[in-house]
């Protein structure tokens, strides 16, 4: 059974007398121990999607188990199985206190779970060597780095031990060189604990080189689901392009004709071919000439990227779609986001939904 199911989850809300469809039926499923990205250009709904899941925002329609919790009818018993990483808007907000020790948030975040001080200072410990963030147990927040705090933002997520981890767009505004070393970390999360990582991301970089699979939302509905690979093999294929010696309308007229062959075109005297997997389809290709006595002056093979799915699913790029205006919140819902801290003070309070 997946630990994250969603059906038909829908979210509406009234906007200057007029009624706004930010959520209009999202499915999703979630196996454990996965690593899903949910991607989405803005105003696709994937902010609003991501509160409802996190029950900081009740669902019009639709249902969703997280962790063997009902989402509508446990939205306690949720927050007491997930941990929500906000985004990082600034270095002055988010998740974490300016002020506080780092230390001082860890055992402040297992005290709002009820956990008690010497296993919350066992959890805190743990989790400071497991992020890299030994040694800076006495610092204040505000003079750790970008990274370092992100990291400590991850440990507040986790300091209850949830079987599941929400991080919302957990690398923006990083440098490359932090941005790698945190997916390092978010790949240690599964591998060393067996938590189940659903991401948010505007990076497609991100997308490809951590998720098992991307879940892609677009005008509030799920547009498509698989590995990046799949992903790119159903919406492009690989593209083989080839220099051939003699006419390249001989060569196209061949390879046309050939099953492995999705397409075959020329632009600019190249023979351009589109094909399911590339790497297996060369040898053939290759055969093919050599029985005809066709001689290859060079060849060349690209695969497409998550950029090319993104555009043929939305008829938008996500680039397009900058890490500055996602801060601004990508839909078009009025409510606020939550800090990892305030989240937590939450978990346990006795309303149903935040809104």
């Amino acid at each position: 059974m997946p630990i994250i199911e969603a059906t038909g989850l829908a979210r509406t809300f009234k906007a200057r007398k007029k009624e706004v469809h930010a959520v209009r039926g999202v499915d999703l499923a979630v196996e454990e121990g996965e690593i899903v990205g949910f991607l989405g250009p803005n105003g696709a709904g994937k902010t609003t999607t991501l509160r409802m899941l996190t029950t900081l925002l009740r669902p019009t329609a639709g249902t969703a188990v997280i962790a063997g919790a009902d989402l509508l009818r446990d939205p306690v018993g949720v927050r007491r199985r997930i941990g929500f990483v906000p985004q990082a808007i600034g270095q002055t907000m988010g998740g974490t206190d300016n002020q506080a020790k780092v230390i001082e948030e860890l055992h402040d975040q297992a005290a709002l779970y009820h956990i008690g001080k010497a296993e919350g200072a066992q959890r805190a410990e743990l989790l400071l060597n497991q992020l890299d963030l030994a040694g800076l147990d006495d610092r204040l927040v505000k003079t750790l780095s970008g990274g370092q705090r992100r990291r400590l933002e991850i440990a507040l997520g986790l300091v209850h031990e949830p079987p599941v981890v929400f991080l919302d767009e957990p690398t923006t505004g990083l440098d490359p060189q932090s941005r790698s070393n945190l997916w390092d970390h978010i790949r240690k999360l599964r591998s060393d604990l067996g938590t189940t990582v659903f991401l948010t991301t505007h990076y497609l970089e991100e997308a490809d080189a951590l998720c098992d699979r991307v879940i892609i939302i677009d005008h509030g509905v799920t547009v498509a689901t698989g590995t990046p690979d799949e992903l790119k093999r159903q919406v492009s294929g690989d593209v083989v392009t080839l220099q051939v010696s003699g006419p390249v309308a001989d060569a196209r007229a061949l390879l046309a004709q050939q099953p492995i062959v999705r397409d075959a075109t020329v632009s600019d005297g190249e023979l351009r071919l589109t094909v399911d997997r590339g790497e297996e389809s060369l040898p053939a290709l290759l055969r093919v000439f050599d029985g005809a006595g066709l001689a290859i002056r060079s060849i060349s093979l690209s695969r497409p990227t998550l950029d090319d799915v993104f555009l043929t699913l939305t008829g938008r790029s996500l680039r397009d779609d900058s890490p500055s205006s996602a801060r601004n919140g990508d839909d078009h819902d009025p409510a606020p986001a939550a800090t990892a801290s305030s989240a937590a003070s939450k978990e346990l309070a006795p309303d149903v939904f935040l809104h």
